[in-house]
């Protein structure tokens, strides 16, 4: 059911930029030269293994697996031959994202047959030690960083780098086939890491306590992992940039590297692979050249464009790019009023996915209508400090116009509750949105809040990614210490849970949750979870005293 329906939503998009004249014609060729023209220098270092481990399963560990240092000495296992061992789990000790380079060399005897080795890369025990075969996930099994390597030729002075970029922090070797009458050792074996990310511009208060020090350490790596020549949602999986990611990713690197040459390039990206129409496309990849996935059409991700946008030129100062951007801004603003009905987002007419959490049966409806009005208040912002305000002239009213709406259909009084769609869901994003786009006042966030969240059918969040939006909604509406809570038992949950970087799912009650029914396919290092170091240095009177 769900592929037919995509494969309805991309033909139907694909229809609908078919015709007609290119809204931005050559435009796009010059976004994509400027894209280019801010393409970041990799930072690369060496990182050599750091342990010899062994596998320990343990039900009270995170996905019931962890690991030990083994007695065998890293050392020895240099000159060892590794005929001998057969297989060894090696741990590299901090979460890398880049090239393996290793080389063999012959012990014993003549080599007369290729040697063969599986090199299975991963970020967490468990997704080590889980078989990948049968294989259950609902994305491509490629995605599963376990490699064959064969040595036709061994000698000292031959190094094989593998081909391709990988995210891990732990490696295993296994000998598949080999020569009989031959032994070798692994002469040599390390990591290439690559960021773009450059050094921390920030620092704590020293009063910070050590949970949100070790919080706001994680959080970093994460982000650091994701900054590529692109932000990058995950660096295992996906390797590509999407609006919603780069939105969060762009907060955070507010407060922390303040690559702003970063975030130009990601802009310019996506308004070059506009549609003919001008609709932006939700995702792209930078390979074999940049190319955006024709498919995605999501509108939510489309209007955090815009607030990207604000964010970055109040930052940057950089005028001449919110100007050069700020018409293609507007026609996401009005391909998003184009499903506006009677005040209200029709999601019913809808005609592709809307997305704001991964969490089975989401009901959307009160969320678009909130992102809209959010949207609507970020576009008429950025056009007052581009002095751009007359085009947009009409949006203050209908903006109040869409909270009366909102308000008059899908707030309950008594309960104090936003209700969403037919069913009158109640979820914690739908009051977390409703708050960040104004419609309810801090008293009745608060209420509605805390409603939610005792209700006994809410709906919860089940990655950071909606996460991120009930913490910003409790600092908006003044719930501080709540805010200051849910963090530390969220994120700093993943870090008692022995978290170097932050994972693209995690729900407190479930560590198999997974979006694609296999926990080892999932991200643990995802750009959406970057987002504690944005409370932690925006609000620092809440977080570091």
């Amino acid at each position: 059911m769900k592929i037919r329906l995509f494969l309805f939503m991309a033909t139907l998009f694909v229809m609908q930029n078919v015709c007609g004249e290119d809204k931005f014609g050559q435009q796009k060729e010059r976004w994509l030269q400027i894209a280019q023209e801010n393409m970041p220098t990799l930072q690369k270092r060496v990182v050599e293994p750091l342990r010899v481990v062994e596998a320990v399963k343990d039900e009270k560990v995170f996905q019931g697996w962890t690991y030990k240092t083994s007695s065998f000495r890293l050392e020895d296992f240099y000159k060892t031959n590794f005929s001998s061992l057969r297989s060894i789990t090696l741990d590299f000790g901090e979460h890398l994202t880049g090239y393996c380079t290793i080389r063999l060399k012959t012990t014993d005897r003549t080599w007369d047959a290729p040697t063969r080795l599986k090199m299975t890369f991963g970020e967490v025990p468990a997704e080590m030690n889980t078989p990948f075969d049968p294989f259950p996930g609902g994305l491509s099994r490629a995605w599963m960083q376990d490699e064959t390597v064969e040595f036709m030729e061994v000698d000292m002075d031959r190094e094989i780098t593998l081909p391709r970029r990988l995210s891990m922090r732990y490696l295993k070797i296994e000998l598949l086939g080999t020569s009989s009458g031959y032994n070798f050792a692994i002469d040599k074996l390390y990591f290439t890491a690559q960021s773009s990310a450059g050094e921390v511009q920030t620092s704590l208060l020293p009063t910070s306590p050590k949970m949100f020090r070790d919080i706001n350490e994680v959080a970093l790596s994460t982000l650091r992992e994701c900054m590529q020549t692109v932000f990058e949602d995950g660096p295992k999986r996906d390797h590509r940039l999407w609006i919603g990611d780069l939105y969060l990713q762009y907060l955070a690197n507010r407060y922390s590297f303040r690559n702003y040459q970063l975030t130009k390039r990601c802009l310019y990206l996506f308004a070059g692979l506009a549609t003919e129409k001008g609709i932006l496309i939700c995702n792209l990849f930078e390979l074999p050249k940049p190319h955006a996935q024709p498919s995605t059409y999501l509108v939510p991700y489309h209007l955090l464009y815009i607030a990207t946008l604000l964010e970055y030129y109040r930052d940057s100062h950089d005028r001449e790019t919110a100007l050069d951007l700020w018409p293609l801004c507007k026609v996401q603003m009005e391909d998003a009023l184009s499903f506006v009905e009677n005040d209200i987002f029709n999601t019913s007419k809808r005609p592709a996915w809307l997305f704001f959490d991964w969490r089975e049966g989401l009901d959307v409806n009160a969320c678009m209508q909130a992102c809209t009005i959010d949207a609507l208040s970020n576009t008429y912002a950025l056009a007052q400090e581009l002095g751009k305000q007359d085009e947009v002239k009409e949006y203050p009213a209908l903006i109040r116009r869409m909270k009366a709406a909102a308000k008059k259909e899908m707030y309950d009084k008594k309960s104090g509750l936003i209700l969403s769609g037919g069913n009158k869901q109640v979820s914690v994003l739908s009051q977390a949105w409703m708050i960040r786009a104004g419609v309810l006042n801090q008293k009745e966030g608060q209420r509605a809040l805390r409603a939610a969240l005792s209700h006994p059918e809410v709906v919860m969040p089940g990655t950071p990614y909606g996460t991120h939006y009930l913490v910003e909604a409790m600092l908006l509406c003044g719930m501080n210490e709540e805010a200051k809570a849910y963090v530390e038992d969220y994120w700093g949950g993943m870090v008692k849970k022995g978290a170097d970087t932050f994972w693209e799912a995690y729900d407190p009650q479930d560590d198999f949750l997974s979006p694609y029914h296999f926990a080892p396919l999932n991200s643990y290092c995802h750009a959406w979870s970057c987002t504690p170091i944005y409370f932690i240095h925006k609000y620092p009177e809440l977080f570091q005293k």
